[in-house]
């Protein structure tokens, strides 16, 4: 079998993504780029199949990357979004998430709160909801 070739829906974008994952969560960035990568070059597709297209021969799927408990339960699960074009061999990479504050990061540098990277626009929102998980785990593990 011939393996399949990764391309962008908007590579520039995702290029930005990317870069601001590898700043801010380097555990996912190396799962993504020496794991991950290659299995779907290879074309073995991870992570939940999301929805199928039998007209265009495509599947999407939806691929959770390791992340910090608490950065998950702040801003949400690292994700990557992909598109399998079957008859062409294509891996169409559509993004990562939570898109809102990787490109934040990219465009400005990111205070941390704990160890966990702040949102300059939600800067009080996020402070809240990182004490609020911490004293949540601090009463569970009591």
């Amino acid at each position: 079998m011939k393996g399949y070739i990764l391309d962008y829906v908007d590579e520039n974008e995702y290029k930005k993504l990317e870069r601001a994952l590898k700043k801010y969560n380097m555990l996912a960035y190396k799962k993504l780029n020496f794991e991950y990568y290659p299995s779907l070059r290879s074309g073995k597709f991870l992570g939940e199949l999301i929805s199928t297209d039998s007209d265009k021969n495509t599947e999407t799927y939806e691929l959770k990357l390791p992340s910090d408990l608490l950065f998950t339960q702040v801003h949400g699960e690292v994700k990557l979004k992909y598109m399998v074009y079957k008859d062409q061999n294509v891996v169409m990479l559509e993004t990562l998430e939570p898109r809102d504050i990787l490109l934040e990061g990219h465009v400005a540098e990111l205070n941390t709160y704990k160890g966990v990277m702040i949102s300059k626009e939600h800067e009080a929102k996020d402070k809240f909801m990182i004490n609020l998980f911490s004293a949540m785990d601090n009463h569970n593990n009591k």
